[in-house]
């Protein structure tokens, strides 16, 4: 066997265990937004608070809201007692006599993704951004070539959110719900899928080619403070060229998305590739994915885990044709 295959079958057979129901209300961030931070999560089937300094701590369970840590000087020590709210969701943590209230860095309990309030209605920006020009990309040396990716592998799945209203800004921005692709991107990606189907995944797609003039109403529509979520029209993006995907792991065998440490497309620390926090089984499906993904010629986005870019992109030409 292929020495990198052998590698990803062993990783697939360490697939860890579901965490028991009654920590999932336990998981996420605690303390004030400052470098005074916990993160509470899962890791070797145990919970463990990471502290604001690095130190993954060990918690062992007395109860269903009751832990304790290891004895120290400082930080989290000693009896840690989760507070719950009617739902069983955790609204703080009490280590001592210090309350680290949860912080609001997740969608809100039912909610499938955080949303962002447009700055101007979506409508009005439409009209301006179709009427208005894609910047030009002069060192671009090829051809486009788009490809639905399912013509070339028809079990990639699609849940094109853009296409719909279950998207950042909730409302639907394409007139079809569509993934391309330039060729060889395309060509990878059927590869990578190939790959993962033995295991029981399929890929699922999120987006791919987007409109320029898509990229333009996202970056006219969100506050300042959240646009490191949207690329800069004025620059355009690799969605625009036909060489970037979003994109999680769905599971054969259960028919669903598998779990991942953040929900799509959303703007929170929880999102980056890196991000240390969720469930063992959440980050091994996102190393599952990168693994993949990475060995046929893409490269993931720090910020974003779902976000893939082909190796090429900067080959081809930023594009505003209509998904049709």
């Amino acid at each position: 066997m292929d020495p990198w295959l052998a590698e990803l079958s062993m990783l697939v057979r360490r697939t860890p265990d579901t965490i028991p129901a009654h920590w999932r209300g336990l998981l996420g961030e605690y303390g004030p937004d400052t470098t005074l931070r916990w993160i509470a999560m899962e890791r070797d089937r145990r919970m463990h608070i990471l502290d604001q300094r690095g130190n993954y701590v060990p918690l062992a369970e007395i109860s269903a809201s009751e832990f304790r840590a290891p004895e120290a000087t400082t930080g989290v020590s000693g009896p840690v007692r989760f507070l719950r709210d009617s739902t069983g969701r955790a609204t703080a943590v009490q280590v001592s006599d210090m309350v680290m209230t949860r912080r609001a860095v997740e969608p809100p309990p039912g909610a499938a993704q955080l949303r962002v309030t447009p700055l101007r209605p979506i409508a009005e920006l439409r009209r301006e951004a179709l009427a208005a020009t894609p910047p030009r990309d002069t060192s671009a040396s090829r051809a486009p070539d788009l490809v639905d990716v399912t013509s070339l592998d028809s079990t990639i799945r699609l849940d094109i959110r853009y296409a719909t209203s279950n998207n950042f800004l909730g409302e639907p921005l394409y007139e079809r719900p569509r993934a391309l692709l330039q060729r060889p991107a395309a060509a990878a990606l059927a590869r990578a899928n190939a790959v993962l189907r033995p295991y029981g995944y399929t890929l699922l797609v999120f987006d791919a080619y987007r409109p320029w003039y898509v990229t333009r109403i996202f970056w006219e529509a969100t506050p300042a403070e959240q646009k490191w979520l949207v690329a800069d029209a004025a620059l355009g993006s690799k969605h625009n060229r036909g060489a970037a995907v979003d994109l999680t792991l769905f599971d054969l065998d259960t028919g669903t998305p598998v779990e991942m440490p953040s929900t799509y497309d959303e703007a929170t620390v929880r999102a980056r590739a890196d991000y240390p926090g969720g469930t063992s089984l959440q980050r091994h499906h996102r190393e599952v994915l990168r693994r993949v993904m990475v060995k046929e010629g893409f490269v993931v986005n720090p910020s974003e885990w779902w976000h893939f870019d082909y190796k090429d992109w900067k080959s081809y030409p930023i594009l505003n044709q209509a998904l049709q």
